[in-house]
């Protein structure tokens, strides 16, 4: 059997209070942030899938302006969340944490079979990365407070195509942690 990683995607600064920051971010920080402790201390992975943009290069900033670049502010993960010394930072500079990355690699290389996707937001960054470890052949798991999007409606959009499309568990932080952690890794 193989091990899991929560991987977490784009709680970044510009995210959440900065340049594209909204809201409904803020609400799931306190459920990833549960899950990320609890994945700790039961000796699953942590794995920070984050944007990490070229300033005036990178495709995505057309569409979204300036956020999450490379050496800013923006680009760091929210205080709440820091990664500690035993967890994995990929930078991205697509919405999948698995493109043109050594995401798949080091998953592989950690024996994991399964991923626990959480952050922002569902229907882009979250379903994309998800796509790649679909195809890829990881199983998914979403707890849906731990992660969200612009809107309700994209948000649910996105939670539904990630059951419908990929297989995904749909579940919740507290679900996760008594029914996965508690049997171990």
């Amino acid at each position: 059997m193989g091990k899991k990683a929560v991987i977490v995607v784009d709680i970044l600064n510009d995210f959440v209070t900065g340049a594209i920051g909204c809201d409904r971010a803020k609400a799931i920080v306190p459920a990833v942030q549960k899950l990320v402790y609890a994945a700790r201390e039961n000796g699953v992975y942590v794995v920070y899938a984050n944007d990490c943009h070229i300033k005036g290069v990178d495709a995505e900033l057309k569409l979204w302006g300036d956020h999450a670049i490379k050496g800013t502010y923006g680009a760091e993960v929210i205080d709440e969340l820091k990664p500690v010394e035993t967890d994995f930072i990929v930078p991205k500079r697509r919405y999948s944490g698995f493109f043109q990355t050594d995401l798949h690699l080091l998953l592989k290389e950690l024996g994991v079979d399964t991923v626990i996707m959480t952050g922002l937001h569902t229907h882009m960054c979250v379903r994309h990365t998800s796509a790649d470890a679909y195809c890829w052949g990881f199983n998914i798991v979403v707890p849906k407070d731990a992660t969200d999007s612009f809107t309700e409606e994209d948000y649910n959009i996105g939670i539904k195509y990630l059951k419908e499309v990929y297989g995904a568990e749909i579940t919740t932080v507290d679900a996760l942690i008594t029914n996965s952690f508690s049997t171990g890794n």
